[in-house]
């Protein structure tokens, strides 16, 4: 199997388990949504800027090195494990002592316990992180997506029983240990890895070196994202951050089911020809191409059915969202561009000019943020859009001087997506002139009739329209159509 089958046998596996985790995400964050109040959501956002950011501390980056590094063997897993231990016993000691000031901070004493509970997962993510470092190594994907959709359904599960019998927040915080027990368990029975403590300072020392510069960013970027969170939470309160997080939630939705998959594989495929920056190039864009067409029509449907799709799925005590989530969507189109560049910047080890523009980006987004904040909900979410713009734009000239590339590569990678969505947007705005006057009155059946017209007219383009870039992607979903409905005809 080539590089390049392997990078797509490893997305589609990927895909199927985070979609399939997206899915029972979205279908269980529905009954919560109406089991449980937007501030029970908002305490456990305030929650994460805390809890993540010290996770992003306690991998240190060392398993990003495991899955880069151009040879292993064990004892350089069993040295990372270690190191990540220690790190985790350590961060959970300290959250437990610092739990009674974040709690005045945010005046509301349920801090104190949530953050204490929560802190256990420290304890728990080593014993699954090193498993997953082998898996992504390995580039077995099919295994850990297997598992991500098992912890899923388990999480759900948990989390909509422990809200109908009236737990409240405590409902979200024991799902998400027991979401980490399950991980776990499974990670150990699907690899042969067995992590032994192994303290070799000179093994440690070179994962860490790599695992630094990524950590120092993942940090910032967690902060930049997080202290966004933190600031609402404290000048607004945890209603209105539960509503802000939502809305940005459902926003980034399209781009969460297909992003992280594809950056994952595309991390192992670039760090595998790394030293060839034609290859690293031409990976790059076709990533860019590929997401854009499969990224672009979620969210081209989710602004148009944005009012139908709240009102109907999540009840009227949260159609505050709509206008800004409407905002938002647009920066998914930026993301589609940052996002890819990142990974490409991080395989090649580019990652101190990517350090230095999360810091900067960090002040900008918290400066943009408490501007809109004049104008509510919406003016957030503006700030969101202008930040991720900066983003793209900055990550993508870090790409430009790092490999061979010119800008109209970047054109020609947009091309194929801006046709196609074009297109839908067309479709859309001349269903809704039809069928928006019955919106109002029948919004279930509005929001199912635009889904249904939008995902054949965009279906009927894709596979049709004489675009270059996308023949060879057009074929095999032709020939994957006409194989079922063949084996369809034959079991008949």
């Amino acid at each position: 199997m080539n590089l390049g089958q392997r990078i797509r046998g490893g997305v589609k596996w990927l895909f199927i388990g985070n979609t399939g985790g997206q899915f029972l995400q979205f279908v269980f964050g529905i009954a919560l949504a109406r089991l449980l109040v937007p501030a029970d959501f908002g305490m456990i956002v305030a929650i994460s800027v805390f809890t993540g950011f010290v996770g992003v501390l306690a991998s240190g980056g060392m398993g990003q090195s495991l899955i880069r590094a151009k040879e292993v063997d064990g004892a350089d897993f069993n040295a990372v494990f270690t190191m990540q231990l220690m790190l985790g016993i350590a961060i959970y000691a300290g959250f437990f002592a610092v739990a009674p000031v974040i709690s005045r901070f945010f005046e509301n004493p349920l801090y104190t316990p949530l953050l204490r509970v929560s802190a256990v997962s420290f304890l728990l993510r080593p014993f699954s992180q090193i498993h997953i470092s082998w898996l992504s190594r390995e580039m077995n994907f099919r295994k850990r997506s297997q598992v991500d959709l098992a912890t899923s359904l388990i999480t759900g599960v948990a989390s909509v029983a422990m809200a109908a019998k009236g737990l409240g927040v405590w409902s979200l915080t024991i799902s998400g240990l027991i979401a980490g027990l399950a991980s776990a368990a499974m990670l150990a029975f699907t690899t042969p890895l067995r992590p032994k403590f192994n303290f070799s300072r000179e093994t440690i020392r070179k994962h860490a070196g790599f695992g630094f510069k990524i950590t120092i960013g993942d940090m910032l970027a967690h902060l930049k994202e997080h202290s966004i969170n933190l600031v609402l939470g404290k000048l607004e309160g945890p209603t209105f951050l539960g509503l802000f997080n939502k809305a940005e939630s459902l926003a980034r939705m399209p781009n969460r089911l297909i992003m992280p998959p594809t950056g994952q594989a595309v991390f192992r495929a670039i760090s595998v020809v790394q030293d060839d920056l034609d290859q690293a190039k031409y990976i790059l864009y076709r990533t860019m191409t590929l997401v854009m067409v499969y990224v672009f029509p979620f969210l081209v449907g989710l602004w148009w059915v944005a009012e139908q799709f709240v009102g109907v799925v999540y009840g009227e005590k949260w159609l505050p969202i709509v206008e800004p989530m409407r905002i938002i969507v647009l920066a998914g189109v930026m993301r589609t561009i940052w996002i890819p560049c990142g990974v490409t910047l991080n395989a090649l080890n580019r990652v101190t000019p990517m350090v230095i523009g999360e810091a900067i980006g960090l002040v900008v987004s918290i400066a943009l943020v408490v501007v809109g904040l004049r104008w509510g909900l919406s003016g957030v979410a503006w700030g969101i859009v202008a930040s991720t713009v900066f983003y793209a734009v900055y990550a993508y000239a870090i790409v430009y001087r790092a490999i061979p590339t010119r800008l109209v590569d970047l054109l020609k990678a947009f091309v194929p997506g801006l046709v196609l969505n074009s297109f839908l947007f067309a479709v859309l705005a001349g269903a809704h002139q039809v069928l928006g006057t019955h919106a109002a009155g029948h919004p279930a059946l509005y929001l199912v009739a635009m889904a249904t017209l939008g995902g054949v007219a965009y279906g009927m383009a894709f596979l049709l329209f004489p675009i270059p870039a996308l023949r060879t992607e057009a074929a095999r979903w032709k020939q994957q159509i006409a194989r079922a409905f063949g084996t369809r005809g034959t079991g008949n």
